[in-house]
């Protein structure tokens, strides 16, 4: 089933989380990441990438707490 969403309808505070593979990140980053395989990343609605947490709950809560719609993406 595709149904569209609006995400204008969310306003300007819409934030993008996602998983990312520690593998693919630099090497400094890889070593903080403390054994993990994927970290979450949030981004604006530019692409610019705001946070980089442990894990999916962690970065929504992060979003909700400086006041920003949190929404998945694949």
């Amino acid at each position: 089933m595709e149904t569209k969403f609006n995400f204008a309808d969310l306003g300007d505070r819409v934030v993008y989380v996602k998983s990312v593979a520690v593998a693919d990140l630099p090497d400094d980053v890889q070593e903080a990441a403390e054994g993990r395989e994927k970290l979450f990343a949030v981004h604006d609605s530019d692409g610019q990438q705001l946070a980089l947490v442990a894990d999916r709950a962690m970065a929504f809560m992060l979003a909700r707490q400086n006041d920003m719609q949190p929404v998945t993406v694949h």
